[in-house]
């Protein structure tokens, strides 16, 4: 939708959502996951529950299916001169949510469950977008300016970010597929790790895995596609190996203070919370855990 006027906002917020035609009365929340610089405002909307399959069906009279049909995704066929009357949305927010702090740190671990990869999805385009803000205020500036170069390093803290989404379904990747191609084409000087885990498939080992991993490692490096999430983004199978996770990000920053933000179901949160811990007081770099649970 198009971003209202004054509407303030930083990643990882959430805002409450009220449709009408579904229900006057019912306001849900979900996570925004356009990024404060872009010029509209979105969220993704799982179909889990009355009102969301009802709001599904109640747009599906103006919008058409997805062409690949996996994902149940929806579009508007706003081309042709087609001007089709959406239902009315209501917004009330923004909201509040830890993964919001994630600038206080230079280095940041995104961790995003399912759905739960929402806030993470902002947090990631507005790091893209402050960079390149960054680099053409440096460009700007006068380089023989000692004012300047403070003031263009104490802008942005964010110098490296890695973001793993964990999901149990192939669909689920189609739901940021235009993001992760646009980040993965921006990301100019790899400031941004992602890493895609879908869990249906067979585990990292198995001799079926181990196929499938052939065939896609082949067609990436033909094609740049991944073959299982349909981005520029080659995915891995099961889940990840958080304590190895903790333990690169250790060895490559030592010293730093870095984020953990992870937003999903409870199950991961004793892991990652004890691992943040045990590698903080084992090494030099310093993990602070933040969750939100959905």
């Amino acid at each position: 939708m198009t971003k209202p006027q004054g509407f303030r906002y930083k990643s990882g917020q959430y805002m409450f959502v009220n449709c009408a035609a579904v229900s006057p009365f019912e306001w849900h929340p979900f996570s925004i996951t356009s990024s404060p610089g872009d010029d509209y405002l979105s969220v993704h909307i799982r179909t889990l529950g009355d009102w969301t399959g009802q709001l599904k069906t109640v747009f599906s009279e103006v919008c058409q299916p997805s062409a690949a049909g996996k994902s149940g995704l929806l579009r508007a066929d706003l081309q042709g001169g087609s001007n089709p009357v959406f239902p009315k949305i209501l917004i009330d927010g923004p909201y509040g949510a830890p993964a919001q702090d994630y600038k206080k740190y230079e280095v940041v671990l995104l961790v995003g469950l399912g759905i739960g990869a929402t806030p993470m999805v902002s947090i990631v385009k507005d790091i893209i977008n402050n960079m390149q803000h960054n680099e053409e205020d440096y460009e700007a500036a006068d380089p023989s300016s000692s004012h300047n170069n403070k003031n263009r390093t104490s802008k942005f803290r964010t110098r490296k970010a890695y973001y793993y989404w964990v999901t149990r379904e192939q669909g689920s990747f189609d739901w940021f597929k235009g993001i992760m191609n646009e980040v993965a084409e921006m990301d100019e000087k790899g400031v941004i790790e992602l890493h895609n885990y879908c869990t249906s498939v067979y585990e990292e080992g198995d001799a079926r895995s181990a196929l499938i991993a052939m065939l896609q490692s082949l067609h990436h490096a033909k094609n740049g596609v991944d073959v299982v999430s349909g981005t520029r983004v080659k995915s891995h199978f099961a889940k990840p190996n958080w304590r190895q996770v903790y333990k690169r990000i250790a060895l490559q920053h030592p010293n730093a203070r870095v984020g953990v933000f992870y937003c999903g179901a409870p199950a991961p949160i004793k892991e990652l919370g004890k691992l943040a811990s045990d590698f903080s007081h084992k090494t030099s770099t310093k993990f602070e855990f933040h969750k939100e649970n959905f």
